[in-house]
């Protein structure tokens, strides 16, 4: 299954989930709605809001709250965007120009704000505590994660344990919360939480999370600015250390783990030719292809022991098509 065929199976709550966007991102202030539409508007798939919506009717969940945690997920992934091109310093999103880069940094930083505040508003609004403390926990983490992932840009000395640490924080724990939240949903038909069936959504999510981020890693090497709608080689232009390049320094000949260390150190992709040809010639690829493919083997092995049925059958079509992308 592809992603539109993935996406099809929730087919009439994802287009709710859209509605429901539009209309929680208008406000009186006409530069936070002009700000807030492109940025949401901008080309994203949608994947987390789509996770939480297949973890909610795989669960069990007949109901609809699930729409407003999905685009509170969506909300809230946007606004981390936003805040990350203006400390990344970021000219190109999903194929565009990115809100810093059109309108400043204080607009994408105050609009991101925005978008925090508008999802807990919607949080609070469903009366449910579980789902909030979900939602609460996961926003705090998940800027603990950009501060470690500052704390290791420009740190040749950056440890797989580390960088690992920085995903599980920074990007699946939001895989995490939007798996976990729409399945609890299903609490009360199903006493979920005796049967640990929450924790399998939650543990699927984090793995994959973690596939996407490392193929990702790999795509920053072997993919273009076309298909991937950023720019290639700006991981390590912003001198973060990922997966591929941690690798190739253990592999690499001296000079070539020299290269790299200075790369990483100074950022900047002067280098950017000869550092990907030792990331390509040393296995580093093939080492974080593998990790990638272990997190989804691990993400549909979390599944065990969820009923089967058509949601079921595309959350684990999503944890291939994780592995088994060009962009």
């Amino acid at each position: 299954m592809n992603f539109k065929e993935i996406s099809a199976v929730v087919e009439d709550d994802f287009e709710a989930v859209n509605q429901l966007i539009i209309q929680k991102i208008h406000t009186r202030v006409p530069l936070v709605e002009e700000v807030g539409k492109y940025i949401i508007q901008s080309g994203g798939k949608r994947l987390r809001p789509l996770i939480s919506l297949l973890s909610a009717r795989a669960a069990g969940y007949k109901g609809k709250e699930h729409i407003d945690i999905a685009a509170v997920v969506e909300f809230l992934h946007t606004a981390t965007l936003l805040h990350d091109d203006v400390v990344d310093k970021s000219d190109l999103r999903r194929g565009k120009a990115t809100v810093n880069s059109v309108w400043g940094n204080a607009p994408s930083v105050l609009v991101g704000d925005f978008l925090i505040s508008r999802a807990f508003q919607m949080v609070v609004s469903l009366g449910n505590l579980r789902v909030l403390g979900i939602i609460s926990d996961a926003t705090n983490l998940i800027a603990e994660g950009e501060v470690l992932q500052l704390i290791n840009c420009r740190d040749p000395d950056t440890t797989e344990e580390r960088y690992m640490e920085v995903i599980h924080y920074k990007t699946a724990k939001m895989f995490e919360a939007a798996a976990e939240a729409g399945s609890v949903l299903a609490r009360p038909a199903s006493n979920m939480e005796s049967n640990g069936m929450e924790g399998k959504f939650a543990r699927y999510a984090d793995h994959l999370g973690h596939a996407f981020q490392l193929i990702d890693d790999v795509l920053d090497y072997t993919g273009n600015a076309d298909e991937m709608g950023k720019n290639v080689g700006d991981d390590l232009a912003e001198g973060k250390p990922t997966l591929p390049l941690i690798e190739a320094m253990k592999r690499g000949s001296p000079e070539e783990s020299e290269l790299i260390k200075n790369a990483i150190k100074h950022g900047g992709i002067d280098q950017l030719e000869a550092i990907t040809a030792a990331v390509q010639n040393s296995g580093a690829l093939d080492y974080t292809l593998k990790a990638a493919h272990h997190q989804s083997d691990m993400a549909k092995e979390a599944l065990s022991g969820v009923p089967d049925s058509k949601y079921k059958r595309a959350l684990i079509a999503l944890a291939d098509l994780a592995v088994n992308r060009d962009h």
